[in-house]
């Protein structure tokens, strides 16, 4: 259950105490910012599974270290992912053990690379179970989410959204809305994914997948990249950081989602919904649009996300769209399905915390459709707010305001 907190009439401000980041430009925070800032792009050859008969044959490919011990032997991918940079995140936050402390994560395939793996070994090797998860419980839907309190050391409610590529972006704003709302003074949120050979299988038959490069908003755009990683963040009230003298590393103001029914893989040509959540954030955030400096688009590469996100900036932004500067970092590191969302909200506390924009580098001609001016070299830049969207099959639309804390 939550505790409640019983605050005035003003809701509580949110705090972001620690955050932790992995993807295929590194292990935490400094590995990624120098990588993002400078527009490295880490996409190559997939090493994890076959994909010989594939069309497309490169993702951004996390490059983790050995696992010190056999029961990290037995993780899959993504729960290591997971811990990494929810460690990173409590131990900068410097969090102790809690008997309530919610979880709410953002994931899409979860552990299926696990299942994978047993598949495979099953089929190629069925009487050698060495470093198998074989016990059913390790292919529980939550399983990740409890070796991760587990490792940490606390307890309380776990929620778990599943809710396409918004789905890190929704978690961390469900987390805010608990906090905002009474139920709980902090909260563990982020998002996560890992490669699976199963969803780049599936993304690479729609044709989805870029058979040169991701090139998120160009005029000549042919599809998106996959990739893998994770980040974490320790939300906690403003009276709760400054109680333990912690430092806080930015504020989140805002949170908007909407969904439409327009087409199961196919967002509204004008963006309708993508609009509804941007505007549904501001007005949470309480601001107006002109006021945001810097736009974490969604950017996935693909003709119709692209072109219905440029139109939705577009008509969120009105007469002063040619003043907000847009990229995709997803021209970076590709696109984390799940754990995108998260990852993005990292990236957008990097830009406001240390006053730079990263760039959707591998551009070459910007789409006549945007209207605003989008990020093509490293910039230094002043900015107080940063908004980062996240768009998901179905129709599912999540969008986060972040504020820089001086």
């Amino acid at each position: 259950m939550l505790f409640p907190f019983h605050y005035a009439d003003t809701p509580p401000r949110v705090a972001i105490t620690g955050a932790g980041i992995v993807t295929s430009l590194g292990l935490g925070w400094a590995a990624n910012a120098l990588g993002f800032r400078s527009g490295r792009v880490a996409i190559g050859p997939v090493s994890l599974f076959d994909v010989s008969r594939q069309r497309v044959k490169v993702a951004g490919e996390v490059r983790l270290p050995p696992a010190p011990t056999r029961e990290d032997q037995r993780l899959d991918r993504a729960a290591r992912m997971l811990l990494l940079a929810a460690t990173e995140a409590w131990q900068q936050a410097g969090w102790t053990a809690s008997e309530n402390l919610p979880l709410v994560l953002g994931t899409t395939s979860g552990g299926m690379s696990q299942g994978e793996a047993y598949y495979r070994q099953a089929i190629q090797t069925p009487h050698d179970h060495r470093r198998q998860a074989s016990r059913v419980v390790q292919y529980r839907a939550q399983q990740q989410a409890l070796t991760l309190a587990e490792r940490l050391g606390f307890r309380g409610p776990i929620t778990i959204i599943a809710n396409a590529c918004a789905s890190g972006a929704n978690a961390v704003g469900h987390a805010w809305e608990l906090i905002r709302r009474g139920h709980a003074e902090r909260v563990f949120t982020g998002g996560y994914d890992a490669l699976s050979q199963l969803v780049f299988a599936g993304f690479d038959s729609l044709q989805a997948l870029s058979p040169t490069q991701c090139r998120p908003f160009d005029a000549n755009r042919d599809g998106l990249a996959l990739g893998e990683g994770a980040a974490m963040l320790t939300l906690e009230t403003f009276d709760s950081a400054r109680r333990r003298g912690a430092e806080i590393l930015g504020e989140i103001v805002g949170y908007g989602a909407a969904t439409d029914a327009h087409h199961l893989t196919q967002p509204h040509p004008e963006g309708d919904a993508a609009l509804q959540s941007m505007t549904a954030a501001c007005a949470a955030a309480g601001i107006a649009p002109e006021q945001i400096g810097y736009v974490n688009a969604h950017g996935t590469g693909t003709p119709l996300n692209d072109s219905a996100e440029a139109a939705a900036i577009n008509r969120c932004f009105g007469a002063a769209v040619g003043q907000v500067r847009v990229s995709s970092t997803k021209s970076s590191i590709g696109h984390l399905l799940g754990g995108a969302g998260a990852v993005e909200t990292v990236i957008c506390l990097m830009a406001l915390r240390e006053q730079w924009l990263p760039p959707t580098s591998t551009l070459n001609e910007v789409d006549p459709l945007c209207r605003f001016p989008v990020v093509r070299e490293p910039v230094d830049a002043k900015l107080d707010f940063a908004l980062t969207n996240s768009f998901g099959f179905g129709g599912a639309n999540a969008t986060l305001i972040l504020r820089r804390c001086r």
